[in-house]
Formats: structure tokens, C-alpha cells, sequence
């Protein structure tokens, strides 16, 4: 099929092919849209399980008894030595509390009008072995004052809202294959409607259904590659764009949407893929569309054999 030399049907002339590759090229541009949206998800996924999976804090409300906030927080950090499970726990400062407050409450803020709570950073050693619902029992048994704020439950509540993004996404990708699939079809039915007088000369002279099929399907391929590229001169610079403006937010608020080795080959097969589907659904339109006529051509061949 990709060996044909020569066309022996002027394809190239097709009007209504010249605006394949612009479609295509519409259709790769949300398709690199699409994955670029299902990469940063998934790397935002990843930087959060990793740098919040397995964590705890604890959090002491502050009261106007300093001596009470003192032995409160004297009383979680027995109770949190004490559990099993636990691989480390740190106090945050004050002045750190105030580092993470800045944006909202200015810096001319200050620690002593502000009832702040003691926050304590936990690590846990196995999360599978940790009883969440037993410590946070015996914490507040021992301190009411106390809260247990567990990062688990908004994490997977976080991941399974990227999962049916990426899931929606996925979707996407589904419907832009269909597209372009359906967009194929027509312009190939198009071509055989257009050509049907050289297809039957084509019959005649003994060229089978495959040799066709073979010259759109090559003609297809190179359309659906223009078009994948184009698509990918307009996709690139649009993730680009994005991850520009998104440098200019907080660094915490997003994670990196610089792209590896791996990402890019990603996208570097797209038009590959674009092409191969157009060339595989233009060969396989062509076979059903020229089966029946090639049955009426050799029913004939044999009655006029016979007379």
C-alpha cells in the first residue's frame, strides 16, 4: 500500500481534500490539548500524594489560659509519643504560621494579637497500621481541645476528582478519534463518487479493490501527517503559553508543567497516530464500498464467460 508509486486516479486535485488536513489539524490541536491536560494531572496527583500521603496534624486551639494552652500541648505530644504508627512529629512555629498567613493578613500582623493554634506536624510510618479513629479517640479523651486533621480523606477526595477529569479527557480523545474518523469517511466516499468512472476503468483492466484501496489510503496517510503536524505547530505552543502564566502563580498551588523525554515522544507520535488512522480508516471505507461493486463486475464477467 505505501509502495504505490504513482496514482493512477488524480487525487491530489480533490478540492474537498484540500481542507482535510485543516480539520485534522483542529482535531490534533485538542487532542494535544487534551493529553497535556491528562499529564498535568497526573503529575498533580503525584506531588501531592507524595508530599502530603501519610501525614497528619494535629491542631490545639488556642484559649486565654496560657498555662492550659501549655499543658494541652504538653498532653498531645505525650499522647502522640505514646501511639504506634508514628514515624515523626514536629511543632510549627509561630513564625512559620505567620510566613504561611502573610498573603492574607499582610506582614505588619502580629503573633500576639492573633489566637493561633498549636499545629503539630505528624508522620506516620505505616499508614496501613495506623488507627486513625482509636488515636484521634484517646487524643481528645486526654485534651478536648484537640483536633486530628487527617490529609487522607481530602487526598483521595482531591485524586478522585483528577481521576473522572482525566476520565472526561479521555472521553474527549475518544470523540476527536471518531471525528476524525467520520471526516475521513466522508472525504474518501466523496473521492469514490467523484472518481467512480476511473474506479470502473480500473475494474475493467483487471486492478483489484486492494490496489485502490492502497492509492486513497496513501493519499489519506500523507493528509492526516500534514494535518497532525499542523496540529502540533498550534497544541505545543498553547501547553507553552499555559505553563507560562501558570509560573507567574504560587509555586505550592500548581505543579511543575515543564514536560520530560517521555511526555514529548508522547506527543511526538500523535501525528503518527493521526496518520495511521486516517490511512487505516480510508482503506478499510474503500473495501466496503467497492465490495459490492466488484461482485456486480465479476457476476457480469462470468455471465458474459457463459453466453
Amino acid at each position: 500500500m505505501l509502495g504505490v508509486k504513482r496514482s493512477d486516479l488524480p487525487l491530489d486535485n480533490d478540492a474537498h481534500s484540500r481542507f482535510l488536513p485543516w480539520l485534522i489539524a483542529f482535531m490534533v490541536f485538542l487532542a494535544v490539548l487534551a493529553i497535556g491536560g491528562i499529564l498535568v494531572l497526573n503529575a498533580t496527583a503525584a506531588r501531592w500524594d507524595q508530599g502530603v500521603g501519610g501525614t497528619l496534624t494535629v491542631q490545639i486551639a488556642a484559649t486565654e489560659d496560657p498555662a492550659r494552652d501549655q499543658n494541652n500541648l504538653q498532653e498531645v505530644l505525650n499522647v502522640i509519643a505514646a501511639a504506634s504508627g508514628i514515624e515523626r512529629y514536629v511543632i510549627i512555629e509561630e513564625e512559620h504560621m505567620m510566613t504561611l498567613l502573610e498573603p492574607w493578613l499582610g506582614s505588619s500582623a502580629n503573633v500576639n494579637d492573633l489566637p493561633l493554634p498549636k499545629l503539630i506536624d505528624v508522620g506516620l510510618a505505616d499508614e496501613a497500621q495506623f488507627d486513625i479513629k482509636d488515636f484521634t479517640r484517646t487524643l481528645q479523651a486526654r485534651v478536648p481541645d484537640a483536633t486530628v486533621d487527617d490529609h487522607r480523606i481530602w487526598l483521595q477526595r482531591l485524586v478522585n476528582l483528577i481521576r473522572t477529569v482525566e476520565f472526561i479527557a479521555m472521553a474527549i480523545l475518544v470523540f476527536i478519534a471518531l471525528a476524525t474518523m467520520g471526516t475521513v469517511i466522508f472525504t474518501t466516499r466523496t473521492g469514490l463518487s467523484i472518481h467512480k468512472e476511473a474506479i470502473e476503468v480500473l475494474h475493467l483492466i483487471g486492478a483489484q479493490d486492494s490496489y485502490i484501496a492502497g492509492q486513497f489510503a496513501a493519499r489519506a496517510m500523507m493528509l492526516g501527517l500534514k494535518g497532525g503536524l499542523i496540529g502540533m505547530a498550534l497544541g505545543l505552543p498553547a501547553l507553552y503559553l499555559v505553563g507560562t502564566l501558570a509560573e507567574s502563580l504560587e509555586e505550592a498551588a500548581l505543579p511543575d508543567l515543564s514536560f520530560g523525554p517521555i511526555e514529548w515522544a508522547v506527543f511526538a507520535i500523535i501525528p503518527l497516530c493521526v496518520a495511521g488512522l486516517a490511512m487505516t480508516t480510508a482503506r478499510s471505507t474503500v473495501l466496503r464500498s467497492l465490495a459490492p461493486v466488484s461482485y456486480t463486475h465479476l457476476r457480469a464477467h462470468e455471465t458474459g464467460r457463459n453466453l
